[in-house]
């Protein structure tokens, strides 16, 4: 389970170097916002040095590359300089849905033939909720058969620029404003539907440990599995917040424990009648604490 997900701009050295010191399960090499277009090429070298220097399967952390949309012609040079390096994995950011994420297979489909990757290798995860439209197509992804895909998350940024919104944050100071609470909560059910990781967006000021701990311990009891990060000092708060407390482990045990001794059916721990589902969301917990 990828916990933190740290972008890192593909064209600064400084930063990709380091990288492998953050402690984050995965970067994400960005390839897009962070690299202005007369540095694109350059970042692409880059990203793909920086990648053979980490040589698949010895990798720690994952490295994945944030391409630039399909519908530019920037995401095929993109795909084209990393796939030979044989990145963990891509982010797709504005995809309208399944149907990009499967031109998107195809093409690294074609690439790892060429470069004579094992196909399969290069996983997806698109940033689900960029445009107007994607919303919509959230439920798509359960049943799509997309071999590929490692996850879905969201983003309010370019969603709020795609609205013509001023704003994305409630009037009132409480958070995301309505429209993204619902893109929320529909790129969760739309993850855990199509049986991948529900990724959680960016808090912006990385300078909020205390707001980012608060909000990522509130996501990961919600059901997501991890969060992205725009600065190092982030990420231990995430790596902390997506793990299981000390508390729920040790409930999560008696649990399990409880069912153990009755044989199944129903147990009575601390005043409470549990039954299956009780047993199953303990044992996830534990699961995920091995993961982690």
């Amino acid at each position: 389970m990828i916990r933190s997900w740290l972008f890192i701009p593909a064209d600064s050295e400084k930063k990709l170097a380091k990288g492998d010191a953050s402690g984050a399960d995965a970067l994400i090499l960005d390839l897009e916002d962070a690299v202005a277009p007369a540095a694109k090429p350059a970042a692409r070298a880059l990203a793909a040095e920086y990648l053979h220097g980490r040589p698949a399967g010895t990798r720690r952390p994952e490295v994945w590359v944030r391409i630039n949309p399909l519908d530019t012609d920037l995401a095929l040079a993109d795909l084209a300089a990393v796939v030979a390096a044989r990145p963990d994995g891509v982010m797709l950011p504005k995809g309208e849905g399944p149907a990009d994420v499967r031109r998107l297979s195809h093409y690294l489909d074609a690439l790892e033939v060429q470069a004579g990757v094992p196909q399969g290798t290069t996983r997806i995860l698109p940033v689900a909720t960029e445009t107007a439209a994607s919303p919509f197509t959230l439920g798509d992804y359960a049943g799509a058969g997309l071999a590929r895909l490692a996850g879905l998350t969201w983003g309010a940024e370019d969603l709020a620029t795609a609205l013509g919104a001023s704003t994305n944050q409630a009037a009132d100071g409480s958070g995301w404003a309505l429209t993204y609470r619902l893109v929320r909560s529909l790129t969760l059910l739309g993850a855990r539907a199509a049986g991948v990781q529900a990724i959680d967006t960016l808090h912006a000021d990385f300078r909020d440990e205390a707001g980012l701990r608060a909000a990522s311990v509130a996501s990961y009891a919600e059901g997501f599995t991890g969060r992205l990060a725009i600065h190092p000092a982030q990420v231990a708060a995430i790596n902390e917040s997506y793990l299981p407390s000390p508390g729920q482990v040790e409930h999560a045990r008696r649990v399990v424990a409880a069912f153990a001794e009755a044989g199944g059916g129903t147990v009575g721990l601390d005043g409470r009648m549990l039954d299956i589902p009780h047993l199953k969301q303990a044992q996830a917990v534990l699961a995920q604490l091995r993961e982690g």
